[in-house]
Formats: structure tokens, C-alpha cells, sequence
């Protein structure tokens, strides 16, 4: 590891840990020559990921867009950040745990909703709407009916 203030190679790690619930490794480093010390992170490298979209069309997958869904339904509700993103990790984990190179967006937006609607149903209502495309009020309606019918 070359040190980032005198460009050696020569360095030591001073300090190791554990950081992002085990997902990466923290570590803090010290350089041989000039004695500055530094940190570096260290992450399981993942196959790349392929999302097939409802057109049939390829795209790598974006922790971001999946993110940004979820708080877009999440907007002006109760939920904290730190549960959107376990939500995001979790869906995360079980696709990289499938081991499948290529998920459909069709299962994701399954997998979120599914997620939201344990942690709040207007969240949840308002994801399915946008996933599922309701056409007409009915089609609303119908949804609501099934969250109220499982209570």
C-alpha cells in the first residue's frame, strides 16, 4: 500500500476493525519513511450484477436507483434513514447471496415491497403504485383492500 503523503510503499498496519455491520474492513496504516498515518478500507469484491428491466433490456445494477426508490416512497412518512438503507441491504444481501448473475426488476420491486410493507403501508401503497403501474382507481383500490384484509 503506497502512502498517500510521500508516495512510499513501504507501510504498516497500525490498527484493524471490523466496520459496516462486517462488510468491510477498516484499517489504519502507518508509513515506514515519513511516519504519517492513514486509512484504507477493505470490501469483499461481488460479481458484477445484471438487471433485466421490464422491456427486456440490460442494465448494471445501481445500489442508487433501488435507494432513491425507496425514499421517494418514504417521503414525509416516518422512517429513518437508517431503516431504508437496512431495507436496501437486505434486498442487496439476498441478491448477492442468490448467486445469480442477472435478476429481473421484476423480483427486486417484489423483494422492496414486500420489505415496506412490514415497516409502514403508506410506503408501501405508494412504491406498488409506481412498481405495479395501476392503470384506474380500482385497480388502487384492489391493493388496499389486500392490506386491509391481512389485518
Amino acid at each position: 500500500m503506497r502512502c498517500p503523503f510521500c508516495n512510499e510503499d513501504n507501510t504498516k498496519v497500525v490498527d484493524s476493525r471490523p466496520s459496516d455491520e462486517n462488510n468491510l474492513i477498516r484499517r489504519r496504516r502507518q508509513c515506514e519513511a515519513c511516519g504519517k498515518r492513514f486509512t484504507t478500507y477493505e470490501k469483499i469484491e461481488t460479481i458484477p450484477l445484471v438487471i433485466i428491466k421490464k422491456d427486456k433490456t440490460r442494465e448494471p445494477y445501481n445500489r442508487n436507483k433501488l435507494m432513491n426508490g425507496v425514499v421517494r416512497s418514504c417521503h414525509k412518512r416516518s422512517v429513518s434513514m437508517s431503516e431504508i438503507e437496512g431495507l436496501v441491504d437486505e434486498i442487496e444481501n439476498s441478491l448477492y447471496n442468490s448467486l445469480k448473475k442477472e435478476v429481473k426488476s421484476k423480483d427486486i420491486g417484489q423483494k422492496v415491497m414486500e420489505k415496506l410493507k412490514t415497516i409502514d403501508e403508506v410506503a408501501y401503497v405508494r412504491f406498488a403504485s409506481i412498481y405495479r403501474e395501476f392503470k384506474d382507481i380500482n385497480t388502487f383500490m384492489d391493493e388496499l383492500k389486500k392490506i386491509l384484509n391481512d389485518k
